[in-house]
């Protein structure tokens, strides 16, 4: 009978107990590499507390935001001066809406649907400059910003879970 042995466990953790530690069971990266990572990161996305100072501020925001939603879900609610241009359509559509220049912010539903990436996907592969705006329509609403539906316009009171109640901002 032929003896068998486990080979020994490897790990990237270092010795000083961290293999146990699910956060650092991988290392995390260099500074460089974490630094290229979060500048691009920065360079796809963008949040709604930024959307909504850039569309207050003087002289435009700068971009032009975009519903990729259906008809059904831009009716129930959307941010105020967004265009609706549904995922499907884009193909067919972008180049007569959108002018190449100016750069495209996309969103969906919320941190749950992939819809907005899909939208911006779709964009960047026809020539457009486009981000992506992390929250989508379920944190602008969250976050207390002021919505239009077919009815008009609403607002709901911020959720204390998403951003501070008594501040202007989240100081990030």
């Amino acid at each position: 009978m032929t003896e068998t042995s486990t080979p020994p466990r490897t790990t990237t953790a270092t010795t000083t107990g961290t293999a146990a530690n699910p956060v650092l069971r991988v290392a995390p990266a260099s500074p460089a590499a974490a630094a290229a990572y979060f500048s691009a990161s920065l360079a796809f996305h963008t949040d709604v507390s930024d959307v909504a100072a850039a569309l207050a501020a003087d002289g435009g925001p700068g971009f032009v935001l975009i519903d990729i939603r259906s008809t059904e879900s831009w009716d129930q609610g959307h941010v105020p001066g967004a265009m609706h241009l549904p995922n499907a359509l884009i193909p067919e559509q972008a180049e007569q809406l959108l002018d190449r220049t100016v750069p495209v912010v996309t969103y969906c539903w919320g941190p749950h649907c992939n819809g907005a990436t899909r939208g911006a996907l779709a964009l960047a592969e026809l020539g457009f400059q486009v981000k992506e705006m992390l929250g989508g329509f379920e944190y602008w609403v969250r976050e207390g910003f002021e919505f239009e539906t077919w009815e008009g316009r609403e607002r709901r009171a911020a959720d204390p879970l998403t951003v501070p109640v008594a501040a202007a901002d989240c100081g990030c």
